[in-house]
C-alpha cells in the first residue's frame, strides 16, 4: 500500500502507479528528502510515512487500507503541482499530506476545485481562512488544514515571550526586533504579521536581514546584527541554514537572543552547531518531546518501533507529523461512517470531530502529545497555542549521537512557557 517516488526519477518511472484495490483509500504524500529543507523534511515526512503504515497495520480506516504514494519533490514547487495533478487524474485521490509553503500555496485553488483535503507542513497564515473574507486574507483556502500554530502565530507567541523576557530582565527602553530569512514564501509568511505585533508590544522593529535557505557563510549578516544592536532576532529559515547562522554569529561574538519557528531549530541543530546553539528559543507544536512520559507516547513509540529505523532518536518534527496524520485518520473514520471516504466528507469530518470535542480535539490515544485543536467552516486556525522551549548545549557535540548527548546532559531542551494567543478576527488568513 506504500509506493515511494523520488523527484529525480525519470518521467517514465512516474507514469501509472499500481491500481488501488476496490476498498483502498488512495491518497498522496509529498515530502522533501533531498532538497533545501530536507534537514527537517526527512524527520517530518518519515513520521507521516511511518504513521500511515502503522494505521494500515492496525486496521486501516475501519478496515479499509490507505493506498499512498510518497513523492520526494526536492522542494521544487512545480514538481509537487505535477505530482498532485497526476494523482487526481490517475489515482482519484481523496486526501494529501503535503510539505512546503510555495507548493501548498500554489495548490490552494486546485485542491478547492477538486475538493481534496490537504494537510500541509506549511503553517502559512494564508491557509487559515476557508472563505477568503477576513480583512487581510488573500484567498479562500477551504480544503487546507495543518496541525500547529501558524507561522504568524508562532512568531507572535515568540515576541510575546520576548516582551516578557525583556521586562523580567529589568531592561529599559524599547527592545529591538529583527526578522531574518530568505526572500521566499516560507520565511516571508509571518514577516509582516509578526512585525506588526512586535510594534504593538512596544518593540522597535528593524529592517529585515536576508540569509539564504541554503547553508553558507553568514558572517556579514552577523556583523549587521551587531551594528544595529538587535536584542531579539527571529530566524525564519529551516534548521540547515540556521546552523550556519548560529555558528557564524558565535564566532564574531553576537549577543542577540535568537528565536526560531518550528522548522528553525531541533536536536540535530544543537548537535551540528554545538555550543553556538546554546540559548536559542523556539516553538514546539506538541505537548511532549521524545523521551517524555505522556499517555500518548505509547502510540508514538509503537509507530517508531514499527518503522525501518526502530532505534532512531526522534526529533520534535516526528511527533508533529504523527499528530497531522492522526487528525486526518479520525476525519476519514468519521467520513467512512457518514456517507463514504471522499474529499467533502473528510473535510466535514474535521469540523464534526472538532465540534464534538468543543474545539479541543485530541486524537484518541495521543493524549499529552497532540495539543487540543479545532477547525470550523469559518476558521482553519486549528491551534492558537505555542509551547516555547530553550535549547541548551554545554559542551562538545562532535562525533556523538543525539541520544548520547542527551543522556550525558550535553544537550537539553528546557520548557519555558505555553502561550495561547487571542483568536483575533483580523489575524485570520494572515
Amino acid at each position: 500500500m506504500h509506493r515511494t517516488y523520488l523527484a529525480t526519477i525519470a518521467a517514465a518511472a512516474l507514469a501509472v502507479p499500481a491500481a488501488a484495490l476496490a476498498d483502498d483509500i488512495p491518497m498522496g504524500h509529498i515530502v522533501d528528502y533531498t532538497g533545501a529543507t530536507s534537514g527537517v523534511g526527512v524527520s517530518f515526512g518519515g513520521s507521516i510515512g511511518d504513521t500511515l503504515a502503522w494505521i494500515n497495520a492496525n486496521g486501516g480506516i475501519n478496515g479499509d487500507m490507505l493506498d499512498f504514494e510518497t513523492y520526494d519533490y526536492a522542494y521544487q514547487a512545480p514538481r509537487a503541482v505535477s505530482a498532485y495533478r497526476r494523482w487526481v487524474s490517475q489515482d482519484e485521490i481523496v486526501a494529501v499530506q503535503g510539505w512546503g509553503t510555495a507548493d501548498t500555496e500554489a495548490l490552494v485553488e486546485f485542491v478547492a476545485r477538486d475538493e481534496i483535503p490537504y494537510w500541509s507542513a506549511s503553517y502559512s497564515g494564508t491557509l487559515t481562512d476557508p472563505n477568503g473574507t477576513a480583512p487581510r486574507s488573500t484567498k479562500a483556502a477551504p480544503y487546507n488544514f495543518f496541525y500547529g500554530p501558524s507561522y504568524s502565530d508562532g512568531c507572535r507567541a515568540l515576541v510575546q515571550w520576548a516582551a516578557d523576557d525583556w521586562a523580567e530582565r529589568g531592561e529599559e527602553g524599547a527592545p529591538k526586533f529583527v526578522h531574518m530569512g530568505d526572500n521566499h514564501p516560507y520565511p516571508n509568511a509571518p514577516k509582516d504579521a509578526c512585525a506588526e505585533y512586535a510594534e504593538e508590544l512596544g518593540f522597535e522593529v528593524l529592517a529585515p536581514i536576508n540569509y539564504t535557505l541554503a547553508p553558507g557563510d553568514f558572517t556579514p549578516q552577523c556583523l549587521t546584527l551587531q551594528e544595529v544592536e538587535a536584542d531579539y532576532a527571529f530566524m525564519a529559515n529551516t534548521a540547515g541554514s540556521g546552523i550556519s547562522l548560529l555558528s557564524a554569529c558565535a564566532t564574531v561574538g553576537v549577543e542577540t537572543q535568537f528565536m526560531t519557528n518550528v522548522w528553525g531549530f531541533d536536536e540535530n541543530a544543537m548537535r551540528a552547531a554545538g555550543e553556538a546553539a546554546d540559548g536559542t528559543v523556539f516553538v514546539v507544536r506538541t505537548g511532549a518531546i521524545w523521551g517524555d512520559e505522556a499517555p500518548g507516547m505509547e502510540i508514538v513509540r509503537g509507530i517508531s518501533e514499527g518503522s525501518s529505523r526502530p532505534d532512531e532518536y526522534r526529533l520534535v518534527h516526528y511527533l508533529a507529523g504523527i499528530c497531522s496524520t492522526f487528525y486526518m485518520k479520525e476525519a476519514m473514520e468519521w467520513a467512512h461512517e457518514n456517507g463514504g471516504v471522499n474529499g467533502p466528507n473528510i473535510r466535514q469530518g474535521m469540523y464534526e470531530m472538532s465540534a464534538a470535542n468543543d474545539g479541543a480535539w485530541v486524537p484518541e490515544g495521543l493524549e499529552g502529545v497532540c495539543l487540543p485543536s479545532g477547525w470550523t467552516p469559518d476558521d482553519h486556525r486549528g491551534l492558537m497555542t505555542a509551547r516555547i522551549y530553550r535549547g541548551h548545549v554545554s559542551g562538545s557535540t562532535e562525533g556523538a549521537e543525539i541520544q548520547e548527548l542527551i543522556d550525558a546532559g550535553t544537550i537539553s531542551m528546557e520548557f519555558l512557557t505555553e502561550i495561547t494567543l487571542e483568536r483575533r478576527p483580523e489575524w485570520l488568513g494572515y
